[in-house]
């Protein structure tokens, strides 16, 4: 297993791994019609530009992309950060790889210069992100109108 920065040449596959994900995993917590417009946003096309202004990162064994992550500047501030695009495919949860990606970004230049990073969590992923600290943000700790959960660190 190897994490690395994304090449445009990922984007069908890591495309393919999130869509995977999102119809398998989150379905639990969101209808199958939401994750199908998650799906289109995040087409190989949507992928590719993610990953043009925020550093993303592949996980892949065996030339296949088994997870994904990436961390970006909030709203272009210099001392804030966010965290985007994390999965882990499905069949492979609960073995250590989306511990790697956080562990990855937490070491990525973008987390290391922000005083605050905010992560926009889906319900599904809510208490992973717990876990490495993170917490609700003031006044958000309900989904909001698109769903997911504000969640924060301070360093």
């Amino acid at each position: 297993m190897n994490i690395r920065r994304f090449k445009n040449t990922d984007a069908a596959a890591t495309s393919a791994m999130i869509a995977n994900t999102l119809r398998t995993c989150n379905t639990k917590d969101y209808t199958p019609e939401l994750m199908e417009e998650c799906v289109k946003s995040l087409s190989p096309d949507n992928i590719i530009n993610r990953a043009s202004w925020m550093h993303f990162y592949v996980v892949e064994d065996k030339n296949n992309i088994i997870g994904c992550g990436g961390i970006g500047p909030y709203w272009g501030k210099n001392n804030e950060s966010s965290l985007f695009t994390i999965f882990v495919d499905a069949a492979l949860q609960g073995k250590g790889i989306g511990r790697y990606i956080m562990q990855t970004l937490e070491q990525d230049e973008f987390f290391l210069r922000a005083e605050r990073i905010e992560i926009p969590s889906s319900i599904t992923a809510v208490n992973f992100y717990k876990k490495f600290g993170y917490d609700h943000k003031p006044g958000f700790e309900e989904p909001d109108e698109e769903m997911i959960y504000r969640l924060e660190k301070f360093r």
